[in-house]
């Protein structure tokens, strides 16, 4: 599919068509009309119309009836040659049907109507009094600055810098020498969390020059800020991963910020991961790409430490501002001493899951004037509801989940929203009484406000930000001190900068020590390091952290009690190994989905005796490892029945042509049972 635009003529063309199909199909050109590489087009497609883009031209198809191309859609640009290469290369990696993957390079809406202003404040802050002056720079950072400066073409760099150690002034030096040369940029980062803070210090250095693309815009916005870019109205682009879809024809630098997240991937449809897509397509424009972290994925930590990456590290913050001051604190001594009888009167006093230690330093931070953050990755006001008799707990009827309180009596699903509301009568014996397990940020708030009721509290989780104004509401009433405790789940766990914000406290950092994932390790010590480097960013003197944990031996806390990320990767590298996980072997995830338990297991049979029986017959096999097919740990989702199987290989070109022969035609599955696959999965719920 490397056609030139020299090579395109009719009468027949293959066309990228948006519908599940996997390769393209060929259309005829209506008389006197010719097309070219990359143009959108309109056709029929059965009974209906449907929107394509010529990929290249096809030979007499034989006797066949070929249907006409409508017209040429003229609202849209031509994609240019590398953005198509690239999107061919996304289709055949993720193995995803190259129409829809290509429908993803336009705007939601038509061009029209760019001219009306937008109901709600401006996307991206204009600067008050001009362009800011730049800071100066550490040693650190002159030396990671020039050393990514020194290479022009594409390559990898991974910048590795402790939390507030600069990373973001280098980025904008960077984009100063992109603009420089007339040339844009591409900023993704990995959650709208991460936005209005970023944006307003990349418009305050370069006013009138930031686009922006995220979720939480409206279509409109979307298609106005694209359109920006694709007419070189702007030259920066800052976006969560769909802003990889801008058809530009040339990009000068991209940057990925926090480049660790497991956000970066995308969980439905075409499931690509947005930092590996990234490199891809840095490649194809030939310019560098900058991979931040002060905790990088251990697939680029292994990148780097092999040269495939070049390494750049800041291990001091600006301004000589010291790291955070940690403490961990047992909470199974906490419990052991509340049960003695002379600590029963603390008992009474605070809320199970406040320790004293913790309580103390919120209590000296108020008296301060400064500000506290407290995390909590979990929702709510209780994980689940559960009779005190029988052991009853309630649970959604679409999902194999229990349902989570909120508000003191609304139980909620967190994957399909049912809900329903609590009764205190137990449903299922007459004695029992129906009471609240656990805990979420619902109940730290209002413990909080019962046991500091002068503070002003915000809380920041999905039950309260629902868009891109009320996160940007909830930052500015922090930035402005307005808030004096701020209490939220993994939303205020990376990126934000907060001037005041001196204590830290993890409320429990087990949540995600024990997930069924060989990630979990990390991710928890990624989370843990990152929560704590919101801690006195602006403060000469050192912040403070406190970390509850039932389990205070478990590596991601020993690790991140002393910073120690090359200790970390260490440790959890040499057993990633020994099981041949990424970043040693590659996966792929099967996830076979039916209405019914009976088909369900029917078709893991079979799925499994392909598999073994393909091995079998073909030696490039041989190295295939298979876990599964086996229930999802999650076995009923949105009332769809799940298993999966997990694909171990040591090169991903062997488990694409595995998995293409494995699932050819499908007619094997049984009806209404379907596989979806996920090359390089991240979430294995």
């Amino acid at each position: 599919m490397n056609s030139s635009l020299s090579q395109i003529s009719g009468p027949y063309y293959q066309v990228a068509v948006n519908a599940p199909l996997k390769g393209l199909l060929t259309y005829s050109a209506p008389e006197g009309l010719s097309f070219e590489r990359g143009q959108s087009v309109r056709l029929p497609l059965g009974s209906r119309s449907a929107q394509g883009v010529i990929f290249s031209s096809s030979p007499e198809p034989g006797p066949y009836e070929i249907k006409k191309i409508t017209e040429a859609l003229d609202e849209h640009p031509r994609l240019p040659e590398s953005f198509l290469r690239w999107l061919d290369w996304l289709s055949d990696y993720y193995m995803h049907p190259i129409g829809q993957v290509t429908s993803l390079a336009f705007p939601p809406l038509k061009k029209g109507g760019r001219a009306r202003k937008a109901e709600t404040a401006p996307l991206v802050p204009q600067a008050p009094m001009g362009p800011q002056k730049p800071p100066e720079l550490t040693s650190e950072q002159k030396s990671c600055l020039e050393a990514i400066q020194s290479h022009s073409d594409f390559q990898v760099h991974l910048l590795h810098g402790v939390t507030g150690s600069g990373k973001t002034e280098i980025y904008l030096r960077l984009l100063e020498d992109t603009l420089a040369r007339g040339e844009p940029a591409l900023v993704l980062v990995p959650e709208i969390s991460l936005t209005p803070q970023l944006v307003a210090r990349f418009s305050a250095r370069f006013p009138g020059q930031v686009a922006v693309i995220h979720s939480h815009l409206t279509e409109r916005e979307k298609t106005n800020q694209w359109w920006e870019m694709v007419d070189g109205e702007k030259k920066i682009l800052i976006g969560a991963r769909s802003a990889l879809f801008c058809p530009l024809p040339r990009w000068g630098l991209v940057i990925l910020d926090e480049e660790h997240e497991a956000s970066f991937k995308q969980d439905e449809k075409l499931r690509y991961h947005a930092r590996d897509a990234a490199i891809v397509l840095a490649k194809m424009h030939n310019c560098p790409i900058i991979l931040g972290s002060a905790t990088p994925s251990l697939e680029s930590w292994k990148n780097a430490q092999e040269g495939r990456y070049l390494l750049h590290q800041m291990q001091h913050r600006v301004a000589e501002r010291q790291m955070p001051q940690i403490r961990v604190v047992d909470l199974r001594e906490t419990r052991r001493q509340r049960r003695d009888p002379e600590g029963a009167a603390e008992a009474e006093e605070l809320p199970f899951w406040l320790s004293s230690e913790l309580y103390e330093e919120i209590e000296k931070t108020l008296e301060r004037r400064e500000q506290v953050a407290l995390f909590l990755n979990r929702r709510g006001v209780a994980q689940t509801a559960q009779c005190s008799a029988c052991g009853f707990v309630y649970e959604c009827p679409n999902c194999a989940i229990s349902l989570t309180l909120h508000r003191k009596q609304d139980l909620v699903c967190h994957y399909c929203d049912y809900t329903q509301v609590m009764k205190e009568d137990c449903p299922s014996c007459p004695d029992g009484e129906v009471k609240a397990l656990g805990m979420g940020t619902e109940l730290i708030e209002a413990d909080i406000a019962r046991l500091f009721p002068e503070a002003r509290l915000a809380r920041a989780d999905r039950d309260e930000i629902h868009s891109r104004q009320d996160l940007e509401e909830l930052i500015r009433s922090v930035e402005d001190r307005q808030v004096d405790v701020l209490i939220g789940t993994q939303m205020i766990a990376k990126g934000l900068d907060f001037p005041g914000l001196t204590l830290v406290g993890l409320i429990l950092a087990d949540v995600g020590f024990n997930l069924p994932d060989f990630r979990s390790s990390e991710r928890s010590f990624q989370l843990l390091t990152q929560v704590s480097g919101r801690s006195g960013r602006h403060s000469l003197e050192r912040g403070r952290v406190i970390i509850q944990t039932y389990n205070p031996s478990h590596p991601s806390v020993l690790y991140s009690l002393n910073n120690d990320y090359a200790g970390f990767a260490e440790q959890e590298l040499a057993a990633r190994q020994a099981l041949s996980y990424p970043p040693f072997g590659r996966l792929a995830l099967l996830r076979l989905q039916a209405q019914s338990l009976v088909a369900l297991d029917q078709a893991s049979d079979r799925l499994y005796l392909r598999a073994e029986k393909l091995k079998e017959l073909n030696k490039a096999y041989a190295d295939l490892q298979f876990l599964g097919p086996a229930p999802a740990p999650l076995l009923k989702l949105r009332n769809k029945y799940r298993h999966q199987m997990l694909i171990k290989a040591p090169q991903p070109q062997i488990i694409r042509g595995f998995l293409q022969q494995l699932l050819e035609g499908q007619k094997w599955l049984p009806p209404g049972t379907k596989v979806q696959i996920d090359i390089d999965p991240m979430n294995m719920l």
